[in-house]
C-alpha cells in the first residue's frame, strides 16, 4: 500500500509538472530562480564547468566602480543624460536595455550556469527573472550583489524602516552606506580593467571610417 501511495503521489507530481508547461509563459517545475550570496557565486566559479558571471550594471557602475574579474559585462539596464529626483536624491534615469536577452543568447548556451550580479540584488533579480522566464535552466541571482545593499537593509519591511529610523536619529556610522556585505565585502578578486574578452558585445563595434 505504502508503494502504491508513492507511485501516486509521484504519478500527481509528474501531471503537474507537465500542466505547467501547457500554461502560457509556463515553465518546469524543476526550474527556479537560486538566490546565492557572492561567495557561494566565487566557488561555483572555481569548481563547476560551464559557469559564468554576467555583471548587469550600468557601463558607469562596470567601469568606474570596479567589477569582478572575468566578469561578463550586460547591463540590464542603460544610464541616460536626464537628471530627475528619485526618493528626494538627484541621478540619472535609467531605461532597459532592450537588447539584453539578445545579446545574452549570442555568447551563452540556455543549459549554462548564469550566475547574474548587480549593485545590490534588485537588479539582478529582475534579469534572473526576465532569463528563466526565456527558457535559460539554471539561474543564480547573487542577491548580496558586488556593493552591498544600503546599511541596515532587512526582509522585513516592518524592521527595515524601524531601524533605518533609529540609524538616522543617531547619526550612525555608516548609515545608508554600503560594503556591509557583498562581492567587494567578502573580499573576492574584482579590478577596475576592462578586457575586451568580458566587455559588452556592442560596445566592441568601432565606426568604419
Amino acid at each position: 500500500m505504502k508503494k502504491k501511495k508513492i507511485y501516486m503521489l509521484l504519478f500527481v507530481y509528474t501531471a503537474a509538472c507537465l500542466s505547467v508547461f501547457s500554461l502560457p509563459g509556463g515553465k518546469a517545475c524543476a526550474q527556479e530562480i537560486t538566490k546565492i550570496l557572492s561567495i557561494e557565486a566565487y566557488d561555483k566559479l572555481n569548481t563547476i564547468p560551464n559557469t559564468f558571471l554576467i555583471d548587469v550594471r550600468t557601463r558607469a557602475e562596470y567601469q568606474y566602480v570596479g567589477h569582478p574579474a572575468n566578469a561578463y559585462h550586460f547591463p540590464y539596464m542603460i544610464s541616460t543624460d536626464t537628471l530627475i529626483i528619485n526618493n528626494e536624491k538627484y541621478e540619472y534615469q535609467t531605461i532597459k536595455n532592450k537588447a539584453f536577452l539578445t545579446e545574452i543568447s549570442k555568447v551563452f548556451r540556455k543549459t549554462d550556469n548564469l550566475l547574474i550580479l548587480s549593485r545590490d540584488g534588485v537588479i539582478s533579480a529582475l534579469a534572473a527573472e526576465e532569463l528563466l522566464k526565456e527558457g535559460y535552466k539554471n539561474i543564480y541571482d547573487i542577491k548580496d550583489g558586488f556593493e552591498g545593499p544600503e546599511f541596515p537593509t532587512y526582509e522585513d519591511e516592518d524592521l527595515n524602516k524601524y531601524y533605518r529610523q533609529l540609524a538616522k536619529r543617531n547619526k550612525i556610522q555608516g548609515y545608508q552606506q554600503r560594503h556591509h556585505s557583498g562581492w567587494q565585502w567578502w573580499g573576492l578578486p574584482w579590478t577596475y580593467e576592462i578586457d575586451s574578452k568580458y566587455a559588452y558585445p556592442p560596445d566592441l563595434k568601432t565606426e568604419k571610417k
